[in-house]
């Protein structure tokens, strides 16, 4: 695969090895061990990086603690104007980054492009953000007062992403975290690390073209057990935004409290739509599949849970059915594939540990359940497209299974849709398909879905960026991306200005009229 990086020295393959640690030069440590990054698509070597030692790592920390200091001082509307360079600079790299996490990652290549377009469009929507970063004025109750709010730079933000979307989560934090005037620690998923480096050498370009200090964005490569710890303990970093499973979450989120730090959490998806008897089955038709198949089933807004009522549940199920028997798997550069590879052997285990749960809880499979093993497939990651007619008993519906499987139950009414729907402990996307005002109202409202993100005929994947983006429950309750998502990188500021010449109390106290000044 011809994939064109002008700052790589060397092609991918087995004689490719970059460092894996970034803190305004690129690091190898004195005894380094090396990470392998291997494509799902047949197993193939793409290259090694050297992994983060703790001595690189502290290295690293004091380099953005010195770069903050810095780089806060910087006007937000300047540090946006690095950004939009970063996202012009990302505009020039969009095929190369595309093919890059199809090869390492394994998604279908117009999703590896469409995440470099997400990691673009954040950059513009960062680069606005800087001119609007705004505060509130409001009356004080004492004359002569002024009170007010302000927002401040945070300081070093620790980010650990996850392997699915290894560059546009990474993004979602990053401008954002940027703009505000934070400094960055990224520790990316030890399954897709290149495509990782390759962004970082990205703004590399960019910082040192506008001299900006060493330290402004840093890169760690390690393990969680390893690096992940350092950073989730680590005082010097006051927030820790984190992607990736409940388990981890909860975790992280336990260890980074205990020293009284923040966390924006964005954790595990089981997400439902519910289609009513009004549903526009060709509408619906298009989303579940693309919401339900893309990415391999990786997604944490992957459909997995579909309702359908009873009056169109066979219609619907055949036209699925034969849908699903339609899909292309195979190779994701291929432009009549439109499912990829799961990550890794791993993520084929857990496929195959959900299908015996799902027999063995009373589940009929539709079509697909397979691994696929032979010709083309003997060296990838390959599962077959999955449908289940399921029961609301079974308890591998409420799990999160990181495979293409979608279980269908069938249902009455609203109300018995909605319990359907929310019953599951993981809280992020969510949709229902009808032309029912009431019904989509219903959904929307307060006894309706209980996720963070409700949609109205259109699916659970493809969150547009300009809109907060996370979920409740174990989902984690983080917010991402738009919106007013910014202020959690911030630290909030109340100002009072006393311009008058008394000085009068708050609550109309009276204190010291007995005393002499």
């Amino acid at each position: 695969m011809d994939i064109h990086f002008p700052m790589f020295e060397k092609p991918f393959g087995e004689g490719f090895t970059h460092p894996g640690t970034f803190n305004g030069q690129w690091v190898i440590g004195g005894k380094p061990d090396y990470l392998e990054s291997i494509s799902p698509i047949d197993g193939s070597l793409i290259g090694r990086v050297s992994l983060t030692t703790e001595i690189e790592y502290e290295e690293t920390i004091h380099k953005a603690r010195e770069a903050f200091l810095a780089w806060r001082k910087i006007p937000a509307p300047k540090r946006g104007e690095i950004v939009r360079q970063m996202g012009l600079r990302f505009r020039d790299y969009k095929e190369s980054l595309g093919k890059l996490i199809t090869l390492e990652m394994g998604k279908i290549l117009p999703e590896g492009e469409g995440e470099v377009q997400e990691l673009i469009d954040i950059a513009d929507f960062a680069v606005g953000l800087s001119r609007q970063l705004y505060g509130m004025t409001t009356h004080s109750e004492r004359p002569h007062h002024r009170l007010y709010e302000q927002w401040h730079p945070l300081g070093p933000v620790g980010i650990i992403t996850a392997f699915n979307f290894p560059v546009a989560v990474f993004g979602w934090n990053a401008m954002i975290a940027l703009v505000c005037g934070d400094t960055l620690i990224w520790k990316p998923s030890s399954k897709t690390p290149l495509s990782a480096v390759a962004v970082v050498r990205v703004m590399e370009e960019v910082l040192k073209e506008n001299e900006m200090p060493e330290g402004v964005v840093n890169l760690v490569i390690g393990s969680g057990s390893t690096i992940g710890e350092l950073m989730t303990r680590d005082p010097e970093i006051p927030l820790i935004s984190a992607t990736g499973s409940v388990r981890m979450g909860k975790y992280v989120a336990k260890t980074v409290a205990e020293r009284l730090g923040r966390t924006i959490l964005e954790l595990g998806g089981n997400n439902g739509v519910i289609l009513m008897e009004d549903t526009d089955m060709e509408l619906a038709l298009q989303a579940v599949l693309f919401g339900a198949v893309g990415t391999a089933g990786q997604r944490c807004t992957t459909i997995r849970r579909l309702m359908v009522h009873e009056a169109i549940l066979e219609n619907f199920t055949d036209r699925l059915v034969r849908a699903y028997k339609s899909i292309q798997v195979g190779d994701p550069f291929e432009k009549r594939t439109l499912m990829g590879p799961l990550i890794d052997a791993d993520a084929v285990r857990q496929f195959e540990k959900a299908i015996a749960q799902i027999e063995k809880e009373g589940g009929k499979i539709l079509t697909g359940g397979k691994v696929l093993k032979s010709g083309d497939y003997a060296k990838g990651f390959y599962v077959e497209p999955t449908l289940v007619m399921a029961h609301p008993d079974m308890s591998v519906i409420k799990q999160e299974t990181f495979a293409p499987i979608l279980y269908i139950l069938p249902f009455k009414t609203l109300e018995e849709a909605i319990v359907l729907h929310n019953a599951v402990p993981q809280g992020l996307s969510s949709a229902m398909f009808t032309k029912n005002l009431l019904h989509a109202e219903t959904f929307l409202g307060p006894e309706g879905s209980d996720c963070g993100i409700a949609n109205i005929n259109i699916g659970t994947s493809g969150a547009e960026i300009g809109g907060a983006f996370g979920g409740e429950k174990e989902t984690g309750g983080g917010r991402e991306a738009g919106s007013d998502a910014w202020k959690a990188y911030m630290r909030r500021q109340t100002c009072t200005i006393n311009w008058g010449q008394d000085m009068p109390l708050a609550q109309g106290i009276q204190f010291g009229s007995g005393c002499t000044t």
